[in-house]
């Protein structure tokens, strides 16, 4: 019988879940919505539901319980989440298994896994910046990763970037999220595109609603609405991650999300603005995350296993074996 953790990584739309052994084997893995509209309640029943049809499906009780949630977290309690509404859920909250759990932040536990496993294997100081519906930084200091003095170390998504900007949903001027996260790229897009419609005859004023990885596209064939959004997008990006580098210079950036997906239309204009803010040192290299969109929940296994008190979970593990299998 092969000793096993369940993992879970819980996002304010869906949760990854899977079984993985101490040797780094994805016995399975599921999906699941997360239910926010029903309120926190719900939400928490949802994930212990989650657990135990995971712990079911193994071979036997599982060694831990690793959960990754968003908000502020500590090992022992979720203590605010402000997408899902909850405050103040101790870990066992979670689940109805007598095993024992912890608890991490969802993008510090991403993080992680790229730490132990992923495109920051063989680096001890990095960033891990996530690019999605929003933005959020795993700071790694020492292979570890700093959550800051109250827990809310990495929150590079509100660094205000441009003071003089757009007002953010978190009440500042100008943050970074604002122009650069995935849901902020296509907004911006179709707000500017309106814009252009309204000056149009009105048999042409319709507007397609556009994705993130929409708004790449057209800017690189040309789409000058497409080109400015974006090209505000990576203006923003570089500044915040020179003011990141200058703080703490990193051996390099992870970046993570959806929207790293875009590849060299984000890396390689990212990197030469970077450089040119970085005028008297050399910039540090950007990353693509090796890990993907399971970096969550293979960071949650890693603390399952830490929970269940194995010395050094995830040092063996290589990435050939980290390949989901699917739930039988």
């Amino acid at each position: 019988m092969k000793t096993y953790v369940v993992a879970l990584d819980v996002g304010g739309t869906a949760m990854k879940g899977g079984l993985v052994t101490s040797s780094g084997e994805v016995l399975l893995s599921d999906r699941r919505a997360t239910p926010r509209s029903e309120g926190p309640a719900r939400v928490v029943e949802a994930i212990r539901e989650f657990i135990d049809d995971l712990a079911a499906a193994g071979d036997g009780p599982p060694a831990g319980v690793g959960v990754a949630v968003p908000g502020l977290v500590t090992a022992d309690a979720a203590l605010y989440a402000a997408n899902i509404g909850w405050k103040d859920v101790p870990a066992a909250e979670f689940t109805t298994l007598d095993v024992p759990v912890r608890l991490g932040h969802d993008v510090r536990t991403g993080g992680l896994a790229e730490s132990v496993v992923g495109a920051g294997r063989s680096e001890r100081d990095f960033l891990f910046l996530s690019i999605g519906t929003g933005i959020a930084g795993a700071i790694i200091v020492g292979g570890t990763p700093y959550g800051g003095s109250a827990g809310w170390g990495g929150e590079i998504g509100h660094i205000p970037v441009l003071p003089e900007g757009e007002r953010c949903a978190c009440g500042q001027i100008g943050c970074l999220e604002t122009y650069a996260s995935a849901a902020s790229v296509a907004r911006r897009y179709a707000e500017r595109t309106s814009r252009t419609a309204s000056t149009r005859p009105p048999a042409s004023r319709e507007v397609t609603p556009a994705t993130a990885e929409d708004v790449v596209s057209l800017a690189m064939t040309g789409d000058r609405d497409a080109a400015a959004v974006w090209d505000e997008a990576l203006e923003a990006l570089s500044l915040a991650l020179a003011s990141y580098t200058l703080l703490l210079d990193p051996s390099s950036i992870v970046l993570g999300g959806g929207l790293s997906e875009a590849g060299p239309a984000l890396f390689d204009p990212l990197a030469e603005r970077l450089q040119e803010k970085l005028t008297w040192r050399t910039a540090p290299p950007l990353r693509p995350a090796a890990l993907g969109t399971s970096a969550g929940m293979l960071g949650a296994a890693l603390l399952g296993l830490q929970a269940a008190g194995f010395p050094d979970p995830g040092a063996t593990w290589k990435l050939d074996v980290l390949r989901p299998a699917p739930v039988p």
